[in-house]
């Protein structure tokens, strides 16, 4: 039995990763990097799930549901990262351990990019790395679990 649960959280677009803008996002796909991730937490015995919608009140749903099994979160939420409040709330009251991750450096970007609503509620935010940003944000995330379980949180 794995020490944690962890979701794996994709917003709008991230099912075209691979083939939508690889000079941005790279040239794997979200299951070659979903597959890479789940590699990657075997070693550390965490168990990952993981869910891509395009509709902003599935990932809430989702995040509603994680709530009652999961240990924390990881969260690509695209575009809905700029604007989307009811986001921000269901990861606030998931009262889970959020990282926020972006594949591309949102800052070198469009400003509008410039801007996250999620941030605030999010333990950390990682970007700019590629598919490696959910490697970081995993190994990060499973260090801030540890210690708040040490701590008693």
């Amino acid at each position: 039995m794995a020490e944690m649960k962890i979701l794996v959280l994709n917003g709008p677009n991230l099912n075209l990763t691979g083939m939508r803008e690889p000079h941005i996002y790279g040239s794997l796909t979200l299951d070659m990097i979903n597959d890479n991730l789940a590699q990657a937490a075997e070693t550390l015995n965490v168990d990952l799930e993981f869910y891509q919608s395009n509709h902003e009140g599935d990932l809430i749903d989702k995040l509603h549901e994680s709530r009652n099994y999961m240990d924390g979160v990881i969260l690509n939420a695209g575009a809905l990262t700029h604007y989307s409040y009811a986001l921000r709330d269901a990861i606030s009251a998931s009262e889970l351990p959020c990282v926020e991750v972006h594949m591309s450096n949102v800052f070198a970007r469009d400003e509008f990019r410039h801007k996250s609503v999620i941030s605030a509620v999010c333990v950390g935010t990682i970007c700019g790395f590629g598919d490696f940003g959910y490697h970081l944000a995993l190994a990060a995330l499973v260090e801030k679990i540890k210690k708040s379980a040490e701590e008693g949180k």
